[in-house]
């Protein structure tokens, strides 16, 4: 008889203990396999990884419409300024007045651009910011956290010069461009009230303008002359597009102030200059942005507003600098080589029917003047449009319908002169200076009390249009990831410390915080001279806002709870951590016996 003391334990067990105790078995060595394996690959060094798994790439594009406006110093002393017209209303009301020092050749100084061409510039330049994580320490339920990442043409016209029309006002040149008729004109030296004068003859031609001479007369004063705008009959207001001045004389300058009488409240000012060196406002403010005040978790959504008030505190005239840099850093972006090419590729084509031309042309549909081009070289009944014919082409032409007719080669060189060559010239006019910058504000009717004017500064560096900004997740195992502190180091040096993720610290309705970093007034050489420093202002701001963050952040950290941690190399993995994994096994495997 054998004791129950020897021999065997297991020997008398009944077969279900035997089988409860054999699978504790395997469930204890899987759980110290795994521990040792997780060990193992903490002891390698953590790559940074992009994000965190939080919040990642808030890389939003911002000032998505605004007036816009290209203006090219040829340095010469002429001037290209391609102009967006913003408009709405019934197509015979529309009426537009530049004032202008003068225009050398009409036929080839007035022409029209493309809204594709400054959507594209804008596009190019506009400010993303990007807010990428780290996260430091182990949250509660999770390994080693550590890592981080980041995100990474024209039209024929004509023109002429005229005697002196009713009370003194000279018609020096006329025609046509695009959809617009134009009319430049001057007032003779000596009319008793030029501005009264110029005001007269305007509402006599048909040309319905608000704000009356008061308006006109500063620059009348100034012997400037007057480029008047209006749509030609037939064309609605679909038609209107950004117009190309070319004028001799004076620096790029926007005539602010008879935009007064029909601007809308915080308008939206977009310019971009070209020239020698990077564009400065000569006449308005340079604004530094509080960028602790952008909400770096959804920027589009605060951006406007934060240089809104910006400009408020420079008493509604100044411009934030949001891009500079050589003008070959948006080359091709307004018309690339490989839109060239196609158009090369179209010009050369053998269509085999009109409807085949057009539906070919379908790539440049959304473009500026398409229907306009099309509409040129259709003759239809009164019961259709060029609208019914793109929609159906076949349907229409090739004798789909008898009553239209269409001429396909002037409909090719329409579609060039019209949609395509505007696109062209435009990039050509950008890429003949060495120097683009982008600048941008708001401004109110009360604030256009001084045009703003625009020269160069051979002193200043490029102004990059890419922010980035880091968030470092403070974990700790007492809190969860999405409920651990966090801060964030801004590119002006701010530290911004918060609570709850996604929800932006600071308060940004908060009128105490300034908006503004710095208010400066650049010169034509040397740096900026600053004029209101407000960054001891926001630090103070900061350290207030900051508190219940840093309270949370030094109340949650890893050296309260734990003095330990697991060491990797950057040579290669913790080898020692590896090194314990076969003899596991082995001592595993002899209790298993």
């Amino acid at each position: 008889m054998h004791s129950i003391f020897s021999g065997d334990p297991t020997a008398h067990e009944h077969p279900a203990e035997a089988l409860t105790r054999a699978l504790m078995a395997t469930i204890v060595t899987l759980a110290i396999v795994t521990f040792i394996l997780i060990l193992a690959l903490l002891a390698f060094p953590r790559t940074a990884y992009a994000c965190g798994g939080l919040f990642c790439d808030q890389a939003n594009p911002v000032n998505q419409s605004a007036e816009r406006i290209i203006f090219v110093d040829h340095g010469d002393g002429s001037t290209t300024a391609v102009i967006e017209i913003q408009y709405q209303g019934a197509a015979p009301e529309f009426a537009w007045v530049l004032p202008l020092p003068d225009i050398a050749n009409p036929d080839e100084d007035i022409r029209v651009s493309s809204e594709q061409a400054l959507e594209r510039l804008q596009q190019a330049t506009n400010p993303l910011y990007t807010l990428t994580t780290t996260v430091e320490g182990t949250c509660k339920g999770e390994g080693d956290g550590r890592g981080g990442g980041i995100a990474t043409g024209g039209d024929s016209s004509t023109s002429g010069s005229g005697g002196a029309g009713p009370g003194g006002v000279v018609v020096e040149a006329s025609g046509t461009v695009g959809p617009f008729d134009y009319e430049f004109i001057s007032v003779l030296d000596g009319t008793e009230e030029p501005a009264q004068a110029a005001i007269d003859w305007l509402d006599a031609n048909g040309y319905d303008l608000m704000g009356g001479a008061e308006l006109l007369r500063p620059y009348l004063e100034m012997e400037m002359k007057l480029l008047a705008i209006r749509l030609t009959k037939g064309n609605d207001v679909g038609s209107i597009r950004p117009l190309w001045v070319k004028y001799a004389g004076g620096t790029p300058s926007i005539p602010i102030r008879p935009t007064a009488v029909a601007a809308e409240d915080d308008m939206g000012v977009m310019v971009f200059v070209g020239g020698p060196q990077r564009a400065i406002p000569k006449n308005y403010k340079l604004l530094e942005l509080n960028d602790a005040l952008i909400d770096w978790f959804n920027p589009g959504t605060t951006y406007a507003d934060v240089v809104n008030r910006a400009a408020d505190e420079a008493s509604g005239q100044g411009f934030v600098t949001e891009y500079a840099d050589d003008s070959d850093s948006v080359a091709d972006v307004i018309m690339p080589d490989w839109e060239r090419e196609s158009w090369s590729g179209y010009q050369s084509e053998s269509f085999g029917s009109d409807a085949e031309a057009v539906e070919r042309s379908f790539e440049w549909s959304g473009w500026d003047g398409y229907t306009d081009a099309l509409a040129s070289v259709l003759v239809l009944p009164d019961d259709l449009s060029a609208d019914d014919v793109l929609q159906c082409p076949n349907c229409y032409l090739d004798g789909g319908d008898a009553r239209v007719t269409f001429d396909r080669q002037r409909f090719v060189t329409a579609l060039y002169e019209m949609v395509i060559r505007p696109m062209i010239d435009t990039e050509e006019l950008v890429q003949s200076q060495p120097s683009f910058t982008r600048m941008y504000t708001t401004m109110s009717a009360e604030d256009m009390t001084d045009d703003p004017v625009f020269d160069f500064n051979a002193d200043l560096g490029p102004v990059d249009n890419q922010h980035t900004a880091e968030q470092f997740i403070l974990c700790s195992p007492k809190v969860e990831r999405f409920e651990a502190p966090f801060r964030i180091e801004l590119p002006s040096g701010a530290i911004v410390y918060g609570t709850e993720q996604g929800v932006w610290p600071v308060d940004l309705t908060d009128d105490d915080i300034p908006a503004a970093r710095r208010i400066s007034q650049a010169g034509t050489s040397g740096e900026p001279t600053v004029i209101v420093d407000n960054v001891d202002t926001i630090d103070q701001a900061l350290a207030v806002s900051n508190e219940p963050g840093q309270a949370a952040a030094d109340g949650s950290s890893d050296s309260a709870s734990c003095g330990c941690r697991v060491v990797g190399t950057a040579a290669g993995p913790g080898l020692a951590a590896l090194a314990w994994l076969p003899v596991a096994l082995l001592w595993l495997r002899r209790r298993a016996r």
